[in-house]
């Protein structure tokens, strides 16, 4: 399916409908006129790791901020934005890397909408996400966070899952803006680019999403750009972002991206996180008393954490949803997204990729143990067929760790506490195919939660395989004998001497 078209070339629309007229109220008006200078300096810092600072004589509450672009990352007790502290378990989605390839808008729009009723059943109220620049170097340590290198389809999609996630009462935070293309020095590196780069290639996303799906919040970057920090950076701030495209939300730091608070008030950035203390405030102060800042800058950023704090949200309606009621589903969300995600990019007959894919492999032999029965009928009558799908029978190979132990998503602030994870052994063992290693290999590999790892087995010296992997202890030729060895398939050579067993070492291996 091909994205959408995106509005990002049209001035901002003045028929576009309010996010009142969306389903975010209001729950009450800004007292803002109410507050001293104090209270409101207060609000444009945060007062822990995931928690603005509340005024509760002026009913104003806090702000519950939770990670992830792919996943809800709300931790249980202390917060960190490293990932270190455990969070409560939420679905993992396949990443921006992997749903940007299923060109599917409606597809994102589902996911992100999943994404928000899980943050509204734990009662967050931002969720710090999506993530769309533009993956400038595959080395780049968050790419995975990221949709993609062309910014359309970046901004397209990203559009449909703000769309989604806001939804469902929760408000959505792209980020991180802008020109954030590396994670080496992120905290001091400085983007130097020209006017016509920035915006054809590393604002065009953003635009697209601002303009499309009006966020109510965007996360601004660690770098600087062009030598100002982007959350000090009235360029990038105020002059695109709010007087260009007509964002009229809230700009938070990206965790520990605040530098100097005096300058991200006046340039337009909003909230600076975490940034738990007084010592921001106290800057903002002795900036009015000197006549540095406007107070009218103060009054601006000031209003626009009001607002936000005073949206409606699920809980202050009762919705809320029971977050185990809604796993089940999302997983199976999860699952489709994952598949539509996937791109064959050749699926030609076995015959012309391997000539000796069609020849099948010698029946196991007399008296072999019942692990071995069938052993070699390689399916498929028909050698013009495509190997895709593979036949019922079709013998194919697990080989290494990850096929039990799976790398599914990255680490830090996205890391998200799996729901649920089906690894490629457990799902091929649904399917009517033959496994080799066989099925007590995928089996007695390391017990998820356990912390033990049971004794592997190999399989029958009988069947002919190849030398895929090389064990460290090895069992007896004979058709009818399985040899339990407490040391497990590695795939290289132990330097010490192999487990002494029962069975004496087979040749040819």
């Amino acid at each position: 399916m091909a994205p959408q078209q995106s509005q990002a070339d049209e001035p901002p629309r003045t028929d576009r409908p309010s996010r009142t007229d969306a389903g975010s109220q209001t729950v009450s008006p800004s007292p803002l006129s109410a507050l001293t200078r104090t209270e409101k300096a207060s609000l444009l810092s945060g007062a822990s790791t995931w928690r603005s600072r509340e005024l509760p004589a002026r009913s104003i509450r806090a702000i519950e901020s939770a990670d992830g672009p792919h996943g809800l990352r709300k931790q249980l007790g202390s917060g960190d934005h490293l990932g270190l502290n455990a969070s409560v378990p939420a679905t993992c989605f396949p990443t921006a890397s992997a749903l940007a390839s299923s060109w599917d808008v409606e597809l994102l729009g589902e996911v992100g909408a999943a994404l928000g009723a899980e943050a509204a059943a734990h009662g967050v109220d931002v969720l710090l996400g999506p993530g769309l620049n533009i993956t400038r170097d595959p080395r780049c340590g968050r790419a995975f966070e990221y949709f993609s290198e062309d910014p359309h389809l970046a901004g397209t999609l990203a559009a449909a899952m703000v769309r989604g996630i806001q939804s469902r009462g929760v408000s959505a935070c792209p980020k991180h803006f802008a020109v954030n293309s590396q994670e080496t020095r992120r905290m001091a590196s400085d983007s130097i680019v020209d006017e016509r780069t920035l915006r054809e290639i590393y604002l065009t996303a953003f635009e697209i999403v601002v303009r499309d799906a009006r966020p109510d919040v965007v996360m601004s970057s660690y770098n600087r750009v062009n030598g100002t920090y982007a959350h000090e950076n009235e360029h990038l701030l105020t002059q695109i972002l709010r007087e260009e495209w007509g964002f009229d939300g809230l700009v938070v730091s990206d965790w520990g991206g605040g530098n100097d608070p005096v300058a991200a008030a006046q340039a337009g950035g909003t909230l600076e996180m975490p940034s738990p203390g007084m010592d921001s405030v106290r800057r903002l102060l002795a900036a009015l008393d000197d006549g540095t800042l406007d107070e009218a800058d103060l009054d601006a950023r000031a209003a626009e954490v009001i607002a936000l704090a005073a949206r409606e949200r699920p809980r202050d309606a009762g919705r809320v949803p029971d977050p185990a009621a809604l796993l089940e589903d999302h997983h199976a969300l999860a699952r489709r997204a994952a598949a539509r995600s996937a791109v064959l990019l050749k699926n030609d007959p076995a015959a012309d990729s391997d000539p000796a894919a069609s020849t099948a492999a010698p029946s196991a032999a007399a008296g072999a143990s019942p692990d071995c029965a069938g052993a070699g009928a390689d399916a498929g009558d028909d050698p013009s067929a495509p190997l895709l799908p593979l036949a019922t029978g079709t013998r194919i190979a697990v080989i290494g760790d990850m096929a039990r132990t799976p790398r599914y998503q990255g680490t830090g602030s996205s890391q998200v506490n799996a729901s649920r994870v089906t690894d490629p052994a457990t799902a091929l063992a649904a399917f009517s195919l033959e496994v080799w290693p066989p099925p007590p290999w995928r089996s007695s590999l390391r017990r998820r939660g356990t912390g033990a790892t049971a004794p592997r087995t190999r399989p029958c010296a009988s069947r002919p395989s190849p030398p895929l992997v090389r064990p460290t202890s090895r069992c007896s030729p004979s058709a009818s004998t399985r040899c339990a060895s407490p040391r497990a398939w590695t795939g290289r050579t132990s330097p010490s001497p192999p487990s002494r067993s029962s069975c004496s070492p087979p040749s040819g291996l």
